[in-house]
């Protein structure tokens, strides 16, 4: 009896002693499995942020796939504006230009016109005067010396034979007899006509000093002549290609001021626009 009861304490001694190491490891294959369930799910929560992140990337990137198509249909709008602006504002500065040579040959062709109309008349001055001499006068010898005006061709004859000539593209040949006509005739109407031609062919020689001076021959002496408004539109050229913007400025700006409807006064816009400037001068500068 006391060995069978020396037994029982012995074994309930035992399984005190093994219960605390045995209960210990049970709670950890608890936390493990716990542990392993939380990792599980993050995972799981993660491979779900993933693949809401790839949609909404997706999202995003077609998107901003839409807005660059966008971008560049506008981008090649505003190109294809600005080349067709480019084209007008370059037909127009042309369909300019093509209208002043129209306009121009008409000034020539009526220059002509008043020029024959004035031989016409000189003619008949003169038959007239000669009619009044023969009546009234005995005849005269002639001078030993005529004077220079006489040694020259007609006034008629000689604007004529230049004007021909600039047309024709003579242009030294026509310079000197514009010269001899300011030179014999210097007073008369189509005087301002060759200075204004003694200008252009200035002008297209490209000096511009010179062509810039015989335009203000033509504005100082001849102010209401048919050549004025051409004049001081070539001047306000002439002093831009000389360098001298501001005073090219103010004389365009003045074509326009006093001659509004021309074709000179289009061509001073035109110019004026090609150089950034407005086509009047500030309040504070005009009135200064």
């Amino acid at each position: 009896m006391k060995f069978q009861r020396s037994y029982i304490y012995f074994a309930l001694l035992v399984l005190f002693l093994t219960t605390p190491l045995i209960t210990p490891a049970w709670g950890v294959n608890r936390d493990i499995i716990e542990l392993q369930d939380q990792v599980q799910a993050l995972q799981t929560q993660m491979t779900h942020m993933q693949q809401s992140f790839d949609e909404r990337m997706g999202v995003m990137k077609n998107l901003m796939d839409q807005n660059t198509d966008s971008m560049n249909k506008v981008t090649a709008a505003i190109t294809s504006l600005q080349t067709t602006l480019q084209k007008e504002q370059s037909d127009s500065g042309s369909h300019v230009d093509q209208l002043s040579s129209q306009i121009q040959a008409l000034n020539d062709s009526l220059d002509e016109l008043k020029s024959r109309l004035a031989k016409v008349s000189k003619q008949l001055e003169d038959m007239q005067a000669a009619q009044q001499n023969l009546n009234s006068q005995p005849a005269q010898s002639t001078p030993a010396s005529a004077s220079p005006q006489s040694q020259a061709p007609p006034p008629d004859i000689l604007y004529n034979n230049a004007l021909r000539d600039y047309n024709g593209g003579n242009n030294d040949l026509a310079m000197q007899e514009f010269s001899d006509y300011v030179k014999y005739y210097p007073n008369t109407d189509l005087a301002g006509n060759c200075y204004f031609y003694l200008a252009e062919i200035a002008y297209r020689k490209g000096d511009y000093q010179s062509a810039a001076k015989d335009y203000d021959q033509v504005l100082q002496n001849f102010p209401s002549g048919n050549k004025a408004a051409s004049a001081e539109l070539k001047k306000g050229f002439a002093l831009i290609e000389l360098g001298q913007r501001d005073d090219g400025v103010t004389a365009l700006r003045h074509v326009i001021a006093r001659y509004p409807k021309s074709n000179e006064a289009l061509q001073a816009r035109d110019r004026l626009r090609k150089l950034g400037v407005a086509t009047t001068a500030p309040a504070g500068r005009r009135a200064g």
